[in-house]
Formats: structure tokens, C-alpha cells, sequence
């Protein structure tokens, strides 16, 4: 999923769709502050668009599971929870800057268009490890 959403909006944004990633690219001096701050809100508005549609569609269930909410699994402390979303935070926004390098782009031609593949691979892993600890959202992946 993450693959095709990338894909797909990598024309029109470069494909922004996490505020994690769009914050690390402007510590990063790649983008201007406008450009993100407006990435940004408009990835939270997206968010919580996107909230309103699941709890439209499954109202009782939305309300039971807590609207969707990251929290701490059983037998894990706070902290290991906050240090999960710390490595699998930056293992995506690694692999978003590995895979979108511009001295790589000019040694393989090929990498722009096959950008969102290494970081699609890169956030089902990181789930995978992440989700029995806290549901992972990798600062909203």
C-alpha cells in the first residue's frame, strides 16, 4: 500500500504522505519551511478525513477499539514502546532518504522511478517487528 501511495503522489508532492519523513526532509535542508508545514497539515487533515471514514463506515467498532490508537501492548513497558516507534520511525525515514539520494539518482537512472519500492519494503518489516508492541504507527505512517 505504501508503495502505490507513493507512487501515486510522487508527482504532485514528491510523495509526502508521512509527517515523519516530510520533518526529516527539512531538517534536511530539502525542503523550504512553507513546503512542509503545508505537507505536514495537510497530512494530519488527511488523517483525521480518514478517521471520520472509518468511524462512519464501523461506528461500534471504532468505539470499542479506542478509535484506532496506538497503545502499549501487555507485557511491555513505556519505554520499549516509545523506543519502537523511535527505530521504526527512523528506519523509514532512512530508507525514504537512501532510497531518494540525489548522487544515487545520478549513478543509477533507474532509482526515482523505483523509489517507492525500497521504502514500501522497508515499512512491512518495521510493522511486523513493531505492531505486537504498540500497533505502530511510525509517527503516522
Amino acid at each position: 500500500m505504501i508503495f502505490a501511495l507513493v507512487y501515486c503522489t510522487a508527482g504532485i508532492s514528491g510523495g509526502h504522505i508521512n509527517p515523519a519523513v516530510t520533518f526529516g526532509l527539512f531538517l534536511a535542508r530539502k525542503l523550504s519551511l512553507t513546503r512542509a508545514v503545508f505537507y505536514m497539515v495537510m497530512q494530519c487533515l488527511g488523517a483525521i478525513c480518514g478517521a471520520g471514514v472509518v468511524k462512519g463506515f464501523g461506528k461500534t467498532l471504532y468505539q470499542t477499539k479506542g478509535g484506532g490508537a496506538n497503545v502499549v501492548n501487555l507485557g511491555y513497558t513505556k519505554g520499549s514502546g516509545l523506543g519502537a516507534e523511535i527505530v521504526g520511525t527512523f528506519i523509514l525515514v532512512y530508507t525514504v532518504f537512501s532510497a531518494t539520494d540525489a548522487k544515487r539518482s545520478a549513478r543509477d537512472s533507474h532509482v526515482p522511478l523505483l523509489a517507492p519500492l525500497p521504502i514500501g519494503f522497508a515499512v512491512f518489516p518495521v510493522h511486523l517487528a513493531t505492531i505486537p508492541i504498540t500497533g505502530f504507527s511510525a509517527a503516522a505512517s
